[in-house]
């Protein structure tokens, strides 16, 4: 895959949407199947319906699997991490601040969770800016957390529709 002349989104995303509804700007679909043991957090495969995500799921070794290949929170961490990344890079583009040089890095814990005894995610986000000021540099995380859709669902949750076929 060439990435000759990759540049980044325009600033017109930056612009307030003033709908009443939601408009998707972009839609993708990821199958997972189980794969050898027919379970797809330890053995699946995850497709993308544009044919360029394609990588086998296995369970970490912390959580007695083979380990291996990606799991979920690493996904997730990976998701995360680019969304807040690109919308940082954005709101400095705008401000003509220079983070050429920043990096975002999420640490996703799978764990158990008190409020009901099932399961839960945490997220710990570090953002580096060499060479920003550090006031400059937590205004701009600030407007980050509030225009990053991650961060948002992290916070508010997510709008979800599940339906079963047969």
């Amino acid at each position: 895959m060439t990435t000759k002349g990759l540049k980044p989104p325009p600033l017109t995303l930056l612009d307030r949407y003033r709908g009443s509804d939601f408009s998707a700007l972009y839609t993708t679909t990821v199958t997972v199947s189980g794969g050898e043991a027919g379970h797809g957090r330890a053995s699946g495969v995850a497709r993308s319906d544009d044919g360029n995500l394609h990588l086998d799921l296995r369970l970490p070794a912390a959580l007695g699997g083979p380990g291996g290949g990606t799991n979920p929170e690493q996904l997730f961490a990976a998701g995360f991490a680019a969304c807040f990344h690109g919308a940082l890079s954005l709101l400095a583009q705008r401000e003509q601040i220079d983070i050429a040089a920043a990096t975002v890095a999420v640490k996703v814990s799978f764990g158990r969770d008190p409020a009901d005894g099932g399961y839960a995610l945490t997220a710990d986000i570090h953002i580096r800016m060499p060479g920003v000021d550090k006031p400059l540099a937590e205004e701009l995380v600030r407007h980050t957390e509030r225009l990053c859709p991650y961060a948002k669902i992290a916070r508010e949750g997510m709008h979800t529709v599940i339906t079963v076929s047969v």
